[in-house]
């Protein structure tokens, strides 16, 4: 298996330089390589990312992780924070239902929630906001602030947004050197 080289992931793990050109397949394991070392309030935005084409958004709640596709190519990948125990981020497909630059929370006293994505009508949604590493939030999904105005630009009303309690691998890149996670994360790559 191909490694990223050390220089190229200390520059992808800043708050979010673009990565060189390169094929889609290498791009992705890049990216999927940075991402998983990623520290809190970090992430990685690939010049793909900003080309036209339909955005999907991939949320990993064991990762604490958002995975950013162009069509069925990755582009982009964050930390994030989501739900707390007691107040856990459901899981499931939704799509963006609402956007919303400078949002306030009408739940949890007047909360600032910058470039807020509503996923449901009760109060879930992508935003910028607080970012330890772990799920800190009251059921949200917290992004980094440079990440989480990237990722408003770059969604449209209607874009799918699947919230998993699964890990995600992708392609080459297995952690755990599992053949059986291969194809799972082919699953996840090919939506």
């Amino acid at each position: 298996m191909r490694r990223i080289a050390p220089f190229l992931l200390a520059a992808l793990l800043t708050t979010g330089v673009a990565m060189p050109a390169s094929a889609a397949g290498s791009e992705a394991l890049a990216i999927t390589e940075a991402a998983a070392t990623l520290p809190p309030n970090r992430f990685v935005w690939t010049p793909a990312a900003d080309r036209p084409g339909r955005v999907s958004v991939l949320i990993s709640i064991p990762d604490q992780r958002a995975y950013v596709f162009r069509g069925q190519q990755l582009v982009a990948a964050s930390s994030v924070s989501t739900g707390s125990d007691d107040r856990p981020t459901p899981t499931g497909t939704f799509t963006i239902l609402q956007k919303k630059a400078q949002h306030r929370s009408n739940l949890y006293d007047d909360a600032p929630m910058p470039f807020m994505q509503r996923l449901t009508w009760d109060g879930v949604a992508l935003h910028a906001g607080r970012n330890p590493g772990f799920p800190a939030s009251h059921g949200c999904i917290r992004l980094p602030s440079q990440f989480a105005k990237k990722l408003f630009d770059a969604t449209q009303l209607g874009a799918t947004v699947e919230v998993t309690d699964e890990a995600y691998v992708a392609g080459a890149f297995l952690p755990s050197g599992d053949a059986e996670d291969t194809a799972h994360a082919n699953d996840y790559a090919s939506r």
